[in-house]
């Protein structure tokens, strides 16, 4: 099956790449959630499009990725969010929420898909969290979660 991916999807390619994927992979899983779209004349059409949005919001390479990383790693992000007594937090924190804080603070535009958290937050104090930035860079933010007041 031949698909335009429409999002970045690990081990396969980037927004805007053409794939040939087995049948049942393109149709059970990329396709309903929105990753990719069958391949026709006219979707070529939606590759260009795709492809320079992504660029505009793409690092430009290693050296601009490890640019924002320094950029990153220096900031003090600072989370607050609902929390019980105890310190638990009512769910978890979420990729959209880092990404949010990290624009507020540092204001530097951080994709929530990029955000890599290695186990779920649910609890106040300091965490490490992963933003991957390019193939080969990954910067590592100190976000502190605070219960709010």
């Amino acid at each position: 099956m031949k698909l335009i991916l429409t999002a970045a999807v690990d081990n396969l390619g980037g927004a805007g790449d053409v794939v040939e994927v087995k049948d049942g992979y393109g149709r059970n899983y990329l396709l309903p959630r929105g990753f990719a779209i069958r391949w026709t004349r006219g979707g070529e059409k939606q590759i260009d499009g795709i492809k320079r949005s992504r660029s505009a919001r793409e690092i430009r390479g290693i050296d601009h990725a490890q640019e924002v990383r320094t950029q990153l790693e220096g900031l003090s992000v600072e989370l607050p969010v609902r929390a019980g007594d105890t310190g638990k937090l009512f769910g978890a924190v979420t990729a959209a929420d880092i990404a949010g804080a990290i624009k507020k603070v540092g204001n530097v535009s951080v994709d929530k898909r990029s955000v890599e958290i290695r186990k779920p937050i649910k609890s106040i104090g300091n965490h490490t969290v992963g933003v991957k930035l390019h193939d080969a860079v990954t910067a590592h933010v100190q976000l502190a979660v605070v219960a709010a007041s």
